[in-house]
């Protein structure tokens, strides 16, 4: 009896317990069973039985945290109190100029960086040509105490000096952009032969001359003219052939140049007035007053009235002809051949209906060439007076004529 009043309660033995919880130098928040990292042989951690996965915290032990005595991350036992922050652990050498993330340059395997182009690529300035090769001090002139302050990333922020000192042309003087690339390459690894792009002005034909000065003749490269006859009115006043003054020429030179080597050959976009077939090859001065190109009428008679005075095949003047000549004639094949459109619709039907294709010549049907007004159908028919009157003398008022023919068959069919 007195042996078993020694043995505590089941009571007694868990507030003891509970006591020994409370007092755990780790803390309430971890929960993990004492095994995990100790054996009865102490309260040291013992590697034989070390099984604690520290992946399965905010911080997974990789490179040289691996090799890190767990003292220097937990000074003391209460592991919920070790900071999970490069910055909270590792003092910043780099005094706030690059920011608080480490993993953006540096690894759990050392300090060394070796992905600096990569690094750039990610940020505002990739290292492109000659700034691939460039020292870091020669951007950030801080870099040997190992603060990288930011930088301007305009060209003109690091190469104002070579801006200011440039003479071929003079940058200054010139007013030139300080916006390198539009004339340098970032892949070059010289300042010379500038790529500008001078797509607003094509520099193409006789265009392509490598004397900027040529036309950018006031030293300021930002006020150049575009405009043709603001450099070429010397060669617009001494044209002759035309005489561009005196013939009013408009002085919008690519209404008939190009950018090709010399003036000619002048292409003017004659759309108003196609010169087609008959009208194509002409020399200007045949149609145009040399001496002024802008005061020409359109209409054919205006330019062919001797042509319509002359022609005996018909006669047009004495057969009244209209001078429209476009009833007839076209620019396709010079005056020949003639046809007359409007023949089927205001007179009678030649290109359709019985008559079509029955005839090779309008003297055929108009005998008097001087008088289209008088035309025959009793020559081109096997037609005489006796059968014709047989035929007809149930029809008052038949008379034996070609004008009667006409006025009873208009459109030349029997029974009209």
């Amino acid at each position: 009896m007195r042996i078993l009043s020694l043995i505590p309660t089941l009571p007694a033995l868990l507030v003891l317990f509970l006591s020994v919880r409370q007092e755990s130098p780790h803390g309430d928040g971890l929960n993990i069973s004492c095994v995990k990292c100790h054996s009865p042989k102490g309260w040291n951690i013992d590697p034989e039985v070390y099984s604690f996965n520290h992946n399965t915290t905010a911080l997974p032990l990789t490179g040289q945290h691996t090799k890190v005595d767990c003292k220097l991350c937990h000074p003391t036992l209460v592991f919920s109190e070790a900071p999970n922050e490069c910055a909270l652990c590792h003092t910043d050498m780099h005094e706030q100029t690059v920011g608080n993330d480490c993993a953006r340059c540096h690894t759990p395997n050392s300090w060394i960086v070796t992905n600096i182009t990569d690094i750039h690529r990610q940020g505002r300035f990739p290292l492109l040509g000659p700034h691939y090769m460039a020292g870091c001090a020669a951007c950030h002139p801080t870099a040997s105490s190992l603060r990288f302050e930011p930088l301007g990333i305009e060209c003109s922020d690091c190469h104002m000096a070579d801006y200011q000192a440039a003479r071929d042309p003079d940058h200054v003087a010139g007013n030139l952009s300080m916006e390198c690339t539009e004339c340098h390459s970032m892949t070059a690894f010289s300042w010379g032969g500038g790529g500008f792009s001078h797509l607003f002005f094509p520099l193409s034909g006789g265009h392509d001359i490598q004397d900027c000065s040529r036309c950018h003749t006031a030293g300021d490269f930002t006020n150049a003219p575009t405009d043709c006859y603001a450099c070429h009115q010397e060669d617009y006043n001494n044209t002759t052939n035309p005489n561009h003054v005196s013939a009013n020429f408009p002085v919008n030179c690519t209404g008939c140049h190009s950018t090709r080597p010399g003036w000619t050959p002048a292409t003017f976009d004659h759309n108003s007035f196609p010169l087609t077939k008959g009208h194509s090859g002409v020399d200007c001065n045949q149609c145009h007053d040399p001496n002024d190109y802008s005061n020409i009428s359109t209409d054919c008679f205006t330019c062919h009235q001797e042509d319509y005075n002359n022609t005996t095949n018909p006669g047009h003047m004495g057969a009244s002809i209209s001078t429209d000549c476009m009833e007839c004639h076209t620019t396709m094949s010079g005056w020949k051949p003639a046809k007359f459109t409007i023949h089927d619709a205001q007179f009678f039907p030649i290109y359709s209906g019985s008559h079509k294709g029955e005839w090779n010549r309008c003297t055929q049907c108009h005998e008097d060439l001087n008088n289209y007004a008088n035309f025959t159908c009793l020559t081109c028919h096997e037609h005489n007076k006796s059968r014709m009157d047989s035929e007809h003398h149930e029809e008052g008022g038949y008379q034996y004529n070609s004008i009667a023919c006409l006025e009873c068959h208009p459109r030349g069919v029997g029974g009209d």
